[in-house]
């Protein structure tokens, strides 16, 4: 180790690990990063099957200044390491009564589509979608660019602009409050009340702040990365490591060693003995649940946070077809007859739904190397309730017979033939994979008004310790993530 350099230890190799060990050796620190798995990225990696590669994770890839701020921080040009598209739809949508809607990039033309096909106002979308950026605008610096946890965040001048803008933010409404009172037609309802599902919650009990959402596809866009998801996870491994930082791959860490109440190293193991590392600050990129009660099992829990319901988790299938199907593009959603009874299976009865809404990604739409000549490499992913001990094997084959019926009721095609290979991810693989308490995809939902505020802070428990990921705040999914990043960096001296 370098004499004079401060030591950073990380926990995890997510998303959010990556950038935050970016952003650590850029202020200086000595940073290793230790992680159980044999392989970096977490959630964002991939699966490879014969000739068929698919990303194991996220698919939706927005925000795409909040990767290029990382090279450009090292003093890079991104596009030098790290390319992608931008797509002219973000997502195809299909209802069993035969409506159809395309989700354009432009809104006039999107408008337009909805107005003709769904019979919905233009006015009333146009509405919401600005609603959507003020919400945005008026927000976000707020409450996803800094730690609500902290007193300065509160002092300076931009709250106001929160402040004003108070009424617009129908804190206490619903999503699906608000939509029923903007949309005359239950199809763009359901289009809207989709969006809650971006971070694991139910439209039905999420607030309506959260209608800013749309705002991410329609107001700023959808992107796809030239080599896949996973190459947001390569590239950003390839510039920490120019950077000096150390990635140390099936090491798992055991505990988080503290004295007088201050962190000083990690318990790891390795060749199947607990080595101890000394650290000045260490981060955690694990779940914070998994980590207080394996990590810091020595220190009472912050139960009014580990008690917080959990988001939602996914099913997904990694399915060859041998086949094309020019109807679908990279995203398309097959909805559900009935939203209110889909959620209230998730979150309530925390059973699968008979009639689950279908999620099926195709990235070799876009990029033909993902599968061979003639054939589509299917991503196929429904919401589940996160992992309760649930008969996941029965969930899966009764899964995998619905999503085939909902396919073929759209499309009127039997893919039962067409799957050449499979493979699959739940919640138990979830969570062993990822150490995601009870499989749940985002740390906590948010389906509270106060949910944003009972995340887990940035810093707590001990001095110098720090957390970043879905499970901290500001919450899951990639622009978040690499958010924490960038807050829990800012925290660091």
């Amino acid at each position: 180790m370098g004499e004079d350099k401060k030591v950073a230890r990380i926990i995890g190799s997510g998303i959010a690990a990556i950038a935050t060990s970016i952003r650590i050796a850029k202020k200086g620190y000595e940073v290793h990063v230790h992680e159980g798995n044999s392989y970096p990225g977490g959630k964002l990696s991939e699966i490879k099957l014969g000739k068929y590669r698919f990303d194991a994770g996220p698919s939706l890839f927005t925000l795409p200044e909040n990767v290029d701020a990382l090279f450009e921080l090292c003093g890079e040009n991104p596009r030098d390491h790290f390319s992608y598209i931008k797509k002219e739809e973000s997502c195809r949508y299909f209802w069993e009564d035969g409506k159809r809607l395309t989700a354009h990039s432009s809104i006039d033309k999107f408008v337009n589509e909805a107005e003709i096909n769904l019979g919905e106002s233009s006015q009333a979308i146009r509405s919401h979608l600005s609603l959507a950026k003020k919400q945005y605008d008026s927000t976000s610096e707020f409450f996803l660019e800094r730690s609500l946890h902290r007193l300065k965040t509160y002092l300076r001048f931009s709250i106001l602009k929160t402040i004003l803008a108070l009424p617009s933010l129908r804190l206490f409404s619903t999503m699906h409050g608000v939509h029923v009172k903007r949309f005359r037609t239950n199809h763009m309802v359901q289009f809207f009340d989709r969006y809650a599902t971006f971070n694991g919650s139910s439209p039905f009990k999420a607030p309506g702040i959260l209608c800013m959402i749309p705002h991410l596809e329609f107001g700023i866009g959808t992107f796809l990365p030239k080599k896949g998801m996973v190459d947001i996870t390569n590239s950003l491994v390839a510039l920490a490591k120019r950077q000096g930082v150390h990635f140390h791959f099936n090491e798992k860490v055991t505990k988080i060693i503290s004295n007088d109440k201050k962190v000083n190293g990690l318990s790891v193991e390795k060749n199947k003995k607990d080595v101890i590392f000394s650290s000045d600050i260490v981060v955690s990129n694990m779940d914070v649940t998994p980590t207080y009660r394996k990590l810091l099992s020595y220190l009472p829990e912050p139960s009014r946070i580990l008690s917080q319901e959990p988001s939602s988790s996914a099913l997904i299938f990694y399915w060859g077809i041998n086949e094309k199907f020019p109807e679908f593009n990279l995203h398309n959603i097959l909805f559900s007859k009935d939203y209110k009874t889909e959620f209230d299976s998730l979150f309530n009865s925390k059973t699968l739904n008979d009639d689950p809404t279908v999620y099926i990604n195709i990235t070799s739409k876009d990029l033909p190397q993902d599968a061979p000549k003639n054939c589509e490499n299917w991503f196929v992913m429904i919401n589940v309730p996160s992992n309760n001990g649930q008969d996941w094997d029965l969930i899966r084959k009764k899964a995998r017979q619905l999503i085939i019926d909902k396919i073929h009721k759209i499309t009127r095609r039997d893919i039962s033939s067409l799957i050449e290979c499979e493979d699959y991810l739940d919640p138990r693989r979830i969570q062993s994979r990822t150490s995601s308490e009870k499989g749940s995809l985002y740390g906590s939902s948010s389906n509270s008004v106060f949910s944003a505020f009972f995340r887990h802070p940035n810093q707590k428990a001990l001095k110098n310790l720090y957390f970043c990921g879905g499970s901290a705040h500001p919450g899951g999914g990639i622009p978040l993530c690499l958010l924490s990043a960038r807050i829990v960096s800012d925290a660091i001296r």
